[in-house]
């Protein structure tokens, strides 16, 4: 018997190390390890996701006639003693790229027999290099050999069943909350995709960047954590694109595929660059004299700012465990050029809040709006989080749903309530600085602090 290790494959569908586990005719055991070096870092929205998902994966499991044996543990100590318990021949394992899992599945390598097998994304990082092998930093160049490199879109089949599980001790799936607005398990995953490629690619290219709308896949937290695997994903993109004649839908498919090469591409430096989780790519500019301002950042973290797409935006990081991706840029722009609060405080933040959180894309990101990455922003971009909203949530949709205070504003003082005369405050229940907090900074002088900032940094 074979040991699948399940990592970030929650599913059974086009999962390559349950089906290296399947081979010659062994039999399997599927197997979870309650990591305590994982568990012990607080981000209680994403673990309810992961263990409500993994409640559904064996449930799917007992259907097929096996299950899921649950440890807790280092995976170093715990497998090889399982792997002894039913003289397992191999663990088998989707490949991860993280330092911590890099360096666990070596020191388990030492142990017993592990293969670890490429799912994690279409293409392994090793593989979408420059002629002599190095990486690329710079997305366009990399999507472009991700593109040309040959794309196989079949999918490994489901097992019809599966053989039943020796008799072996088990832990519980530790209990958690209701995941609400995330429904977890692979056929949501799937319902989820084919309901996003069955309309809303068609406005893709267009409405991905309106929070007002529903506009996107939101199906990062599936991928995060495996439920929908990025072949399957992306081969239903590409079919999708092949039977239209609708343009529109062919450029929504494009450019959606795009935005999971980008989820490609920070693994990729996640793997050939493991520093960045520690300190910015950029040599450059690693000495930038960031303030310390507890009070601003807590501000930030709550939706206080005064602003009120970076509050909208953080206030349903807040509630859901999930932001749209134009507010995240939006509000790690506020944070880092608007307060210049180190980048590191808005990752760590987000990897406590996020349902999708993950190393590589988080820090990837960061570090993007920073300007202190790979292919960064310049340093010199910094967004107005005015004009953005009016420009991305230009009747306040957004913003009143998530800062309900504002729900009685005019359109035309959304974004910028303090605008808004004493009697017109009056009016709507609005009094700047007691209802709703006064900007804790100015735009205009921020941004000229953070270009003296940066170009001493």
């Amino acid at each position: 018997m074979n040991i699948w290790w399940i990592r970030r494959d929650i599913r059974l569908h086009d999962t390559p190390a349950l089906a290296g586990a399947l081979e010659k005719g062994r039999g399997v055991l599927p197997v979870f390890v309650l990591d305590e070096h994982l568990l012990a870092k607080p981000a209680e929205k994403r673990q309810a996701f992961l263990f409500s998902g993994l409640r559904a994966l064996e449930d799917d499991l007992h259907r097929l006639g096996s299950g899921l044996v649950v440890r807790s543990g280092d995976p170093a100590e715990v497998l090889p003693q399982l792997a002894s318990e039913i003289e397992a021949y191999t663990v088998y394992a989707e490949e991860d790229y993280s330092p911590y899992a890099v360096q666990r599945d070596r020191e388990l390598a030492g142990k017993v027999d592990l293969k670890l097998v490429h799912g994690l994304g279409v293409h392994p990082p090793a593989l979408v290099t420059k002629a002599d092998g190095s990486p690329y930093t710079v997305f366009t160049p990399f999507s472009k050999v991700w593109k040309a490199l040959p794309f196989s879109n079949y999918t490994h089949p489901a097992p019809t069943s599966l053989p039943p599980l020796p008799s072996l001790t088990s832990e519980e799936i530790p209990a958690t909350p209701s995941t609400d607005h995330f429904p977890t398990g692979e056929m949501e995953a799937l319902r989820r995709l084919d309901a996003f490629l069955s309309g809303p690619v068609r406005d893709y290219a267009d409405a991905r960047n309106r929070m007002d709308l529903d506009g996107t896949s939101s199906l990062s937290p599936y991928l995060r954590f495996g439920m929908l695997s990025a072949r399957t994903a992306v081969s239903a993109a590409m079919e999708t694109a092949r039977e239209t004649d609708d343009t529109m839908v062919r450029k929504g498919c494009e450019v959606w595929i795009n935005e999971l090469i980008w989820r490609e591409f920070y693994q990729a430096i996640l793997y050939h660059f493991p520093f960045v989780l520690k300190t910015a790519f950029n040599a450059g500019l690693r000495n930038i004299p960031w303030r310390n301002a507890p009070a601003e950042l807590q501000a930030w973290q709550q939706g206080l700012t005064g602003y009120p797409v970076v509050d909208a935006a953080m206030r349903q990081l807040n509630a859901t465990g999930w932001m749209h991706n134009r507010a995240r840029m939006i509000t790690a722009s506020f944070l880092v050029k608007d307060l210049l609060i180190n980048w590191q405080e808005g990752e760590r933040w987000f990897m406590q809040n996020l349902v999708d959180g993950d190393p590589a894309a988080n820090n990837g990101s960061w570090q993007w709006t920073a300007g202190t990455g790979t292919d960064a922003a310049p340093y010199f971009r910094i967004f107005n989080p005015v004009l953005q909203g009016k420009k991305f949530d230009p009747l306040g949709v957004y913003v009143r749903r998530w800062v309900p205070e504002l729900a009685n504003v005019p359109d035309r003082y959304i974004h910028t309530p303090w605008e808004m005369s004493p009697l017109e405050q009056s009016a709507v229940n609005v009094i700047i600085g007691r209802n709703y907090p006064q900007p804790i900074v100015d735009h205009a002088s921020a941004r000229e602090r953070t270009l003296k900032a940066y170009k001493g940094g």
